[in-house]
């Protein structure tokens, strides 16, 4: 814990909860993102990370997909992992919360024997994610009618 923060592996119900809850207010509330295209099956197997403040809020919130559910977006590749739904609190940006969950996710993906991790980014994240060492590759896209660019990082054991 740093800073009156930490970051864990979603555990329960609760922290399911609490981790459900960000993303709604992030993607569907703030971004107009509809909810049928929030949530979805790898839900019920991705590994969930959530930060919370001391007192318990929560904070921030990513998933990574794994196995079989990572490989339609890792270009059928099992060795990599899928980061996604990274959701930070408008009341939390800027303060390290979003570095520190990708953290959580790229260890979850160590744990897991996998040696990279990619993503799909809004075009407006390409910078955060590229200071955290992803590279971005092929055409931009939309997903849920926003610009995306996919990005990797390989993971050091």
């Amino acid at each position: 814990m740093t800073g009156g923060l930490t970051v864990r592996q979603a555990v329960g119900e609760e922290d399911r909860a609490a981790c459900f809850a960000v993303r709604r207010e992030v993607f569907v509330e703030e971004q107009g993102v509809p909810p049928e295209l929030e949530y979805d099956a790898y839900d019920a197997t991705a590994v969930h990370v959530l930060a919370v403040r001391a007192d318990g809020v929560p904070l921030g919130t990513g998933r990574l997909l794994h196995g079989a559910d990572a490989i339609a977006k890792t270009g059928a590749d099992a060795a990599v992992g899928s980061l996604g739904r990274l959701a930070v609190t408008r009341a939390a940006r800027g303060l390290g919360v979003g570095a520190a969950l990708v953290g959580a996710v790229e260890e979850a993906a160590r744990e897991r024997g996998l040696g990279a991790v990619d993503l799909h980014a809004q075009i407006q994240a390409l910078g955060f994610y590229e200071r955290l060492g992803y590279v971005a590759y092929g055409p931009e896209f939309l997903d849920a009618g926003m610009p995306h660019r996919a990005m990797r990082k390989a993971l050091r054991a």
